[in-house]
């Protein structure tokens, strides 16, 4: 069964000779920056290497939560789900975008307890997020048969279609006069006088002040061809589609061992809970000290796998010339293969809890690479050493939800006007200048 569906998106075919930005990266992290710019009246240039939305960003869940965020994203995560609200009106655009509410399951009086703590991380916002008793969360979900404690339930959460959002930010971008180059890998940036001018693209060269790399999972590759470390491994995460099931619950439900969402078209998007597959790869030994702290505090939802990716990884080039073809060219996108078995765990304690599932039809099953950082908390920020470049990514599986709001923050950067929220938490030079790293557990 093939991946995802993207709302397709047909590529410029002009390349621009100069631009104000070039953004590299046509996830939603990267088309909804260019569009922040593009509204500004400055002149964008989105590069990607294959189609927009192909990768991470039309595979997620569709979850659009603050509910369990780590505390730093809070603020970040408060402004999108601002932008959210109206974002189907300014993209011109259906997104699917529903606040449809998000309920996340406690087994243990322990678990109620962290969540009661993380409820406190909020009480400056006007959130009704409030704590479910076993008794409540019944009425809530009566079809359930799940025994727990309780639940974390939050009302302004909500959903939408990955496949549909990252190209409607693209599109709008277009009309506000941003340039779309898909299938235009960049090789490189050209710098003069210490500082950012120019990218070199498989299509040429375009002019520019300033360059946001938003690649996703790539970002620590052309990173590192650009003189700059920066920690990055890639988490596996598969999911599969229903077709339509009535009576389905309407509101995102997590549990340990699943995670639903119920889609437009009436079927649901399923997950396991917590289990993800690591490929061991090179960049495994050469991060490994980076990332031993979320190793030893998340172990038990990863499962290693030693196996053919680390050879093709080992084989790809990390400092190739600009007039020969990069590794983005030989590989547009990054379809990994979804693992059945963890897949179908998590859809058989779905039919165990919801009996109303047993006879959903599996339509797709696909697999998507998560780009994680070792605390888990993304980077946006410029880079210090390299004036006119900015970078936003190692967004570790929560990028979907906060994307709108992310892309306003890296514009703001950019633009260097006052910042939607305090940026400090996000700084790339925190892998580098002492700053302790730290793993605050969560979804």
């Amino acid at each position: 069964m093939p991946g995802p569906f993207v709302v397709p998106v047909r590529g410029d075919l002009a390349l621009p000779k100069q631009a104000d930005v070039v953004v590299i990266g046509g996830g939603i992290i990267g088309a909804a920056t260019a569009l922040e710019l593009a509204e500004q009246k400055l002149s964008v240039a989105l590069c990607e290497k294959g189609g927009i939305g192909h990768e991470q960003s039309s595979r997620n869940w569709g979850w659009v939560r603050l509910s369990r965020r780590d505390p730093r994203e809070i603020a970040l995560m408060a402004a999108s789900l601002d932008i959210w609200r109206d974002l189907d009106r300014r993209l011109e655009a259906d997104t699917g975008y529903q606040r449809s509410g998000i309920a996340f399951t406690c087994r243990t009086e322990k678990e109620l307890a962290e969540d009661q703590r993380w409820l406190a991380q909020i009480n400056d916002y006007p959130f009704t997020t409030r704590l479910f008793d076993a008794r409540q969360f019944q009425q809530m979900f009566p079809s359930s048969t799940v025994t727990m404690a309780g639940a974390l339930y939050a009302p302004e959460d909500g959903r939408a279609e990955p496949q549909k959002v990252a190209p409607a930010f693209a599109e709008a971008a277009r009309r506000k006069g941003a340039s779309i180059l898909t299938e235009c890998a960049v090789r490189g940036i050209e710098t003069s006088a210490g500082r950012v001018s120019a990218v070199v693209t498989e299509r040429g060269v375009i002019s520019c002040q300033s360059v946001v790399l938003a690649g996703g999972a790539w970002s620590g590759l052309f990173a590192g061809r650009a003189g700059l470390r920066l920690p990055q491994l890639k988490v596996i995460n598969t999911v599969l589609r229903t077709g339509p099931v009535a009576g389905g619950p309407e509101p995102a439900v997590w549990y340990d061992d699943f995670a639903i969402r119920k889609r437009q078209d009436g079927g649901y998007t399923v997950a396991s809970g917590t289990e993800n597959v690591v490929d061991i790869v090179p960049d495994s030994f050469r991060y490994a000290r980076d990332f031993l702290p979320a190793l030893r505090s998340e172990w038990r939802a990863l499962r290693l796998r030693l196996g053919w990716r680390f050879w093709d990884e080992a084989r790809i080039s990390r400092n190739w010339a600009m007039d020969e073809a990069s590794p983005f060219e030989y590989c547009r996108v990054l379809d990994p293969v979804p693992s059945v078995p963890l897949s179908q765990r998590a859809f058989q304690q779905l039919i165990r809890h919801y009996p109303q599932f047993s006879q959903a039809q599996v339509l797709q099953r696909w697999a998507g690479c998560i780009d994680v950082v070792p605390d888990a908390v993304p980077v946006i920020s410029a880079v210090d050493t390299l004036p006119g470049f900015f970078i936003a990514t190692g967004f570790s599986g929560h990028g979907f939800g906060i994307g709108p709001a992310a892309g306003r923050l890296m514009a703001d950067l950019v633009l260097g006007r006052p910042t939607v929220v305090d940026p400090g938490a996000f700084r790339f030079s925190r892998f580098s200048d002492g700053s302790k790293i730290e793993i605050i557990s969560g979804v």
